[in-house]
């Protein structure tokens, strides 16, 4: 007896789709936990700098029009964070954070120093008001203090705890979130980050 074709054929998995924009950092986080994790997904690009942020389309999906935005099924999510720590829960594989609490901690507050201290005050609308004001030398000094204000206060909390990676011998949360702010530091904003702890110490 044929078996029948449908018994023989795995359902397919519904692809998630990731709202992203090259140079976003945070798009970054999630791209990189997505390949970490191997999943694939549909990359739908929204140019911020043609203002594709602001379409109708995209403001039902994310309101406040930032990237990234992943969709799952019926499920929105739009913060970096939260697409982190959701692809966590929903795919265990490559976990993006270690079971030891003392590290978790420290990769939570690595995470939180860029999402946080640094990374907004270096995007797009930030600079481009401050570009708009006092012009665009003040715009990439601005972004150069914050940048090295935060990596100063990364060396602190790292120092005696990193390996080959910020937190160990194996990639976790902190370098989903170092890694593109490194790049964005050194190439973007060209910042020199054998000096930085010395000229951001204060302020």
């Amino acid at each position: 007896m044929a078996a029948n074709s449908s018994d023989c054929t795995d359902k397919e998995q519904p692809k998630l789709k990731l709202y992203s924009y090259w140079r976003s950092s945070c798009s970054w986080r999630a791209r990189i936990a997505l390949n970490l994790k191997g999943l694939s997904y549909e990359y739908k690009a929204v140019n911020l700098l043609k203002g594709e942020q602001f379409s109708p389309e995209f403001s039902k999906l994310n309101p406040i029009n930032y990237v990234p935005v992943l969709v799952d099924e019926d499920i929105v999510i739009a913060d970096s964070f939260a697409i982190l720590m959701y692809l966590d829960e929903k795919y265990p594989q490559h976990p993006l954070l270690p079971c030891d609490l003392q590290k978790k901690a420290i990769n939570f507050q690595a995470a939180n120093i860029v999402s946080s201290s640094i990374q907004p005050l270096q995007n797009l609308l930030v600079l481009n008001y401050i570009e708009e004001k006092l012009g665009s030398d003040e715009k990439i000094a601005w972004a150069q203090n914050q940048i090295g204000r935060g990596f100063s206060a990364l060396e602190k909390l790292l120092e005696g705890i990193s390996g080959r990676y910020a937190t160990g011998d194996e990639i976790y949360l902190a370098d989903v979130f170092l890694a593109p702010q490194i790049h964005a530091a050194i190439t973007r904003f060209k910042l020199d980050m054998k000096v930085k702890g010395k000229r951001h110490r204060q302020g």
